[in-house]
């Protein structure tokens, strides 16, 4: 289960609030807001109340703590970060709230009919020794359904759901008894058919949970995720058969073909220099990786490591460096597809002191790179670009020495879609060769 997280909205809106124009000085706090980002293709996104920005890069299964704001009418806008530029997704809505609510405000829908669900229920403490919860069916894809909350392992056939449901319905506000429970969604009408699995999920004394199914992303068979937000932020449940995914490459030039062992059994076996596999998934657990040389597991290059991987999270593992230094460099990868534009990143992985910081050129194709100015710029052996939005569209990119015009890479043509996610990987010379290469890889989920 991933940390609790918690967002700027809360020191933004307070800041808000309390500023000291006339129309804010005398409001008084008594309703509760907090926001969800639930369109599973958009691109992150700033949120905007009566004009002012208090969410910024908001991203898909992103939610916000509560804040409290004075009852009244508020106009709501949600704008998408393009590469070109913001650009508005949700237009300006006047929504008014009343006081002693809590209100949950969730972006739903694919972003070509991205638009917005409000629901509600009473700002009421919780029963001393309950749990609360609110539950969206924020999934537009996903069928009617049946919500189960039973104790962990309880036979569906035996039980009532809490509620059947569809896209945009709610099911609640239900008050249960603080403990473990499961949560199990399955097809209307049928408990056989569980679509999404939580396993055991404690639920603690005063919890107040809005809980939103939205669309799985991460991997796996299940259709959807849950991401459940109470006063301070978010956190995300996965279903329990969600995988990790796993690729691996072998980027160090000196270095023979090679063996990779996972748990003392062969992996993958004569990985030569610049291979790089496609992802893998995997159940997530802990795994020990040893890299040898290729029938030959008395010369070890890295390990035995143990590797702790994620449900929902996806690695690549690239082996960089010379042989004297060889070692595993592991980036978290991001497969998500974004509609509106394609994602580019770019990972360093030429060990050759020659490229040891680079300049990284993306330009229009053919354009001379000695009239344009660098996209990045001291980028250093092992460094990872993290994932930039471009528009869709032909380039060159084109990798120089640190600070000059002196070509060590391309310019290597890269053709992207909207909805694409590339991972382009610059490299050491093949031995025997001058040139060094980039390696041009989809990110896409198994």
């Amino acid at each position: 289960m991933n940390t609790l997280k918690t967002f700027g909205i809360v020191a933004s809106l307070f800041a808000l609030v309390a500023c000291d124009s006339s129309s804010n000085n005398n409001r008084n706090r008594d309703f509760n807001l907090q926001v969800l980002h639930g369109s599973p293709d958009a691109p992150a996104v700033n949120v905007l109340l009566d004009g002012d920005t208090v969410l910024s890069d908001f991203d898909y299964k992103d939610g916000s703590g509560w804040v409290s704001l004075r009852e009244g009418t508020y106009e709501i806008q949600v704008d998408g970060i393009l590469p070109s530029g913001e650009v508005t997704v949700i237009p300006p809505v006047d929504l008014t709230f009343d006081r002693e609510m809590t209100y949950t405000i969730a972006a739903v829908n694919d972003v070509a009919n991205i638009e917005p669900v409000v629901i509600s229920q009473p700002n009421e403490d919780v029963p001393a020794g309950s749990a609360r919860l609110f539950v969206l069916h924020a999934a537009a894809a996903a069928p009617t359904v049946d919500v189960f909350v039973t104790t962990p392992g309880a036979d569906l056939t035996a039980a009532a759901p809490v509620g059947t449901f569809d896209f945009k319905g709610t099911i609640g506000p239900a008050v249960v008894p603080a403990g473990d429970y499961q949560i199990r969604v399955t097809a209307a009408g049928n408990p056989a058919a569980v679509v999404f699995d939580s396993g055991t999920v404690p639920l603690n004394d005063g919890d107040d949970l809005v809980v939103a199914a939205v669309p799985n992303t991460s991997g796996g068979n299940a259709p959807i995720s849950l991401v459940g937000l109470n006063s301070a932020g978010s956190v995300e449940l996965l279903d329990v058969e969600t995988p990790t995914a796993l690729r691996v490459g072998h980027l160090s030039a000196d270095t023979d073909p090679v063996d990779v062992l996972v748990n003392g059994a062969e992996y993958l076996a004569d990985v030569p220099f610049t291979a790089v596999t496609g992802f893998d998934p995997l159940p997530a657990d802990t795994y020990n990786v040893q890299v040898t040389a290729a029938n030959n597991p008395g010369v070890v290059a890295i390990g035995p490591v143990d590797l702790d991987l994620e449900a929902g999270t996806w690695y690549s593992v690239l082996a960089v460096g010379d042989f004297a230094n060889i070692e595993a460099l592991i980036a978290t990868d991001d497969p998500r597809p974004v509609a509106t534009n394609p994602k580019v990143r770019i990972i360093h992985a030429a060990a050759n002191p020659a490229a040891a910081s680079v300049d990284i050129y993306v330009t229009a194709v053919g354009a001379d790179i000695n009239a344009e100015e660098p996209a990045l710029e001291g980028v250093a052996f092992k460094d990872n670009t993290g994932y930039l939005n471009l528009e869709a569209g032909d380039y060159d990119v084109t990798v120089t020495l640190a600070g000059t015009k002196t070509i060590a890479i391309g310019p290597a043509a890269i053709s992207i879609a909207n909805g694409d996610v590339v991972t382009a990987i610059a490299r050491d010379p093949i031995p025997g060769e001058m040139e060094f290469g980039l390696i041009v890889l989809p990110d896409e989920l198994p």
